[in-house]
């Protein structure tokens, strides 16, 4: 990797480079500036990646839902069967005596995972949930 880096100069106001000097110190391990504008740049190019339809993607959908509704697990579960080539695996957790907590990992196109999480999110008693894309292409 040395052999094709670029070395190349960034003018930026003082005050600026001390929060990203603060940010890449909270990320740990990698300290360098230079790390820390790869991450940046490489986040960027993968939300830019997201936007596509087409794009390949893997993901989670979590969401917290009323388990006492009745009738909302089976439409859940329809959804998801209506969406087979897209789920790859689900957890269930019961967080108290009414709510549930559901992550599904998914993966396919775009605009077929975002079709999915649209189609669950929007359920009547679904409390709250989001959807986190990847792309599955590197940077």
């Amino acid at each position: 990797m040395a052999s094709d880096l670029v070395r190349f100069t960034v003018a930026i106001p003082q005050e600026l480079l001390r929060e990203f000097d603060q940010l890449s110190e909270k990320r740990g391990i990698r300290t360098n500036r230079s790390e820390t504008i790869r991450d940046l740049m490489r986040e960027r190019l993968v939300e830019e990646d997201l936007s596509n339809p087409d794009a390949e993607v893997v993901g989670s959908i979590t969401m917290v839902y009323d388990h006492h509704l009745r009738g909302l697990s089976q439409q859940l579960d329809e959804v998801q069967h209506e969406h087979l080539s897209e789920v790859v695996s689900k957890m269930h957790v019961h967080l108290d005596h009414g709510n549930c907590l559901e992550t599904i990992v998914v993966r396919g196109k775009s605009s077929a995972v975002h079709d999915l999480a649209d189609q669950l999110l929007g359920i009547k008693g679904v409390r709250h949930g989001k959807l986190v894309c990847v792309a599955t292409e590197a940077h």
